[in-house]
C-alpha cells in the first residue's frame, strides 16, 4: 500500500447464535504504526462484523498479527497479514496547488495578533535589562553609601551602650565589641582591610593610606591599642575612660563622611 493510503480490514464471524463476542476496544485493535481512522462494530444473532479503516505513515514492512476474538468463551484467531508500505512520490513529480494562491492584505491589528507575544517578550527583556543596570548603578551604590554605613554603625553602637558594660565594669566585653564594630565600619566605609589586620598593621596602613583624617586616626589608634591591652589583662580602664572611648568612636563614625568628601575632592583635583 502507498504511504498514507487509506486501507480497510474487515473481520466477520458467522453463526454466533447470540453469543457474546469480546475483542480489543475500538481504535485499539491494530498495533503501533497503524493509524486507525474508523472502527465500526456490528452484530446480530447470526454474525459479528468489524470494519476498520487505517493508514500507515512510515515506509517499510509491517505486520497485522493474529487478532483474537472470544466468542462465548471460545478463542478464534485471524490470519496475520504482512503489509509493504512504499512512498509512491518521485523527486521529479510536480506538485500543483489545488487552488491559486490568494493575497491577503493584513491590517495593523492583524500584525499585532501575529507578533504580539514576540513584541511583549522583547519589551519584557528590555525592561529587565534596564532594571538590572539601574540596580547595579544605583542600588548597590545606595546600600554601600557612607550615610548608610554610618547610620548602621551608630545603631550598633547604641545597642552596645544598652548592654551597660560600662556601668557594670565589664571592660573586656565592652572593648571587644567596640573594636569589632569599629573594624567592620572601617572596612566598609574606608575600604581598608581592618577586619583581618592586627592593630599595629592597621595603624600603619591608615597612616600610609592617608584617607582617614589625623584626628580620626589618633582616636582609632588610642582606642584599639587600649583595647588590646584590656584583652590581655594588661590594663584596667575606669568608667570615665570607657565613656570617653565610646564617645570618641561615635564622633569618629559621625565625622567619617567628611574624610570621604575630602578624599573625593582630592581625587577630582
Amino acid at each position: 500500500m502507498a504511504l498514507g493510503e487509506v486501507n480497510r480490514l474487515m473481520i466477520r464471524i458467522d453463526n454466533v447464535h447470540d453469543l457474546q463476542v469480546v475483542a480489543a476496544p475500538k481504535n485499539e485493535l491494530l498495533p503501533f504504526h497503524f493509524e486507525e481512522i474508523k472502527d465500526s462494530i456490528g452484530q446480530n444473532q447470526n454474525f459479528y462484523e468489524r470494519k476498520i479503516e487505517f493508514s500507515v505513515y512510515d515506509e517499510g514492512k509491517f505486520t497485522i498479527p493474529e487478532l483474537e476474538f472470544s466468542v462465548g468463551g471460545k478463542i478464534l484467531k485471524t490470519i496475520p497479514y504482512e503489509i509493504d508500505v512504499i512512498n509512491t512520490a518521485q523527486k521529479a513529480d510536480q506538485i500543483n496547488d489545488i487552488m491559486n494562491n490568494k493575497e491577503v492584505k493584513l491590517e495593523t491589528k492583524d500584525y499585532w495578533e501575529l507578533y504580539k507575544f514576540y513584541i511583549l517578550a522583547a519589551l519584557a527583556v528590555i525592561a529587565l535589562i534596564i532594571a538590572v543596570i539601574m540596580f547595579i548603578k544605583w542600588g548597590r551604590k545606595s546600600k554601600s553609601s557612607p550615610v548608610v554605613a554610618t547610620n548602621q554603625t551608630l545603631k550598633e553602637l547604641d545597642s552596645l551602650k544598652k548592654k551597660k558594660y560600662i556601668e557594670g565594669g565589664n571592660f573586656r566585653s565592652f572593648y571587644v565589641e567596640l573594636i569589632e564594630i569599629s573594624r567592620t565600619f572601617i572596612t566598609t566605609q574606608y575600604r581598608l582591610p581592618a577586619d583581618v589586620l592586627l592593630t599595629d598593621d592597621l595603624i600603619d596602613v591608615m597612616k600610609k593610606n592617608n584617607t582617614i583624617s589625623q584626628e580620626n586616626e589618633k582616636i582609632v589608634e588610642d582606642v584599639f591599642l587600649r583595647g588590646d591591652l584590656v584583652k590581655f589583662a594588661k590594663t584596667f580602664p575606669d568608667q570615665a575612660t570607657m565613656e570617653k572611648d565610646f564617645a570618641d568612636i561615635r564622633d569618629f563614625v559621625k565625622r567619617s563622611s567628611k574624610d570621604l568628601e575630602f578624599e573625593n575632592l582630592r581625587k577630582d583635583a
